[in-house]
């Protein structure tokens, strides 16, 4: 019987770029075959569901380390800053993982069909056992790559589907706070999409906090409860980030990398990636292009 191992090693192999990312023709679904151990992959990660079907892998959010392998599912329930390395993978026995983003549309749907649940953790980021609905319903998902005509009527109820188990599995309660009309999650994320969209220019906080319908310093307080950094932090990292992106990416130069993500000074934007990967630009590519040499 074909197993979900099978079909994204298969489908890995053909879509997978040089990081190991694989797109699908599924909105908001992707997976991840890597053949080596990697070092720290720096994101601010939007909520999703992460399926280890094989390998290992470690994310840190901030000083707590979560460890994942086979038969593992990594919940991210806001948009949190991560770091992610791949702990176990080799060519004979690839990191294989498959990612949903979660659909705050049908969260919300979901929840108002299945009514009232029983409180829970709210932390953002959790591992645990993978459902076996959960799992059963990614099967049949990925199973329609091998089927493109049926992806047009089948992707939609199936990708409900996975949310229905989520909601009513274990990570349930954490889940539906997403779905929460007006909550918290929803009103900062509003103000995070639109940091995500114009992180490279300077935003008001009093446009971030009106986008959320809050006042200045109510904002400040529940943007750092849901993603843990104030706004200017958040803005940075996404800089940062991309900046990143570019040079590995696109082979950019440190300043041309600096000026395309908003910064005006290349002595500032040094030492603040120095600070948040470790090394200062030139030498984190050099160190990066050593890697993909020796692997």
């Amino acid at each position: 019987m074909t197993t979900l191992l099978d079909i994204m090693d298969r489908h890995g192999r053909l879509r997978a770029d040089a990081n190991g990312i694989a797109t699908t023709p599924i909105p908001g679904v992707m997976f991840f075959r890597v053949t080596t151990p990697t070092g720290g992959a720096h994101a601010i990660a939007r909520p999703l569901v992460c399926l280890v079907v094989q390998g290992a892998k470690q994310v840190t959010m901030g000083t707590r380390d979560f460890n994942l392998v086979a038969g593992d599912s990594l919940l991210i329930t806001a948009d949190v800053p991560i770091v992610s390395h791949i702990t176990k993978a080799s060519h004979a026995s690839p990191y294989v993982s498959l990612v949903l983003e979660l659909d705050l549309a049908v969260i919300a749907e979901l929840v108002r069909e299945m009514g009232p649940a029983v409180a829970g953790d709210a932390a953002p980021v959790r591992v645990d056992p993978t459902d076996a609905e959960v799992a059963d319903a990614a099967l049949r998902l990925m199973s329609l790559l091998d089927r493109p005509a049926a992806l047009p009527v089948l992707q939609a109820p199936l990708i409900r589907e996975m949310h229905y188990w989520l909601l009513a599995g274990r990570h349930g309660a954490a889940i539906r706070r997403l779905g929460w009309a007006e909550s918290h999650a929803q009103r900062i994320g509003r103000a995070v999409a639109l940091l995500r969209a114009e992180f490279a220019r300077p935003i008001p906080v009093e446009r971030l906090a009106a986008v959320a319908g809050m006042s200045v310093s109510a904002f400040h307080q529940h943007f750092r409860a849901v993603t843990s950094l104030s706004p200017l932090q958040f803005q940075k990292q996404l800089r940062l980030i991309e900046a990143r992106r570019l040079m590995a990416g696109e082979g950019a130069s440190a300043s041309s990398a600096a000026f395309a993500v908003g910064y005006e000074s290349v002595p500032q934007f040094t030492r603040e990636y120095g600070r948040l990967f470790g090394q200062p630009p030139v030498r984190d590519m050099k160190t990066a292009r050593q890697s993909m040499h020796a692997a």
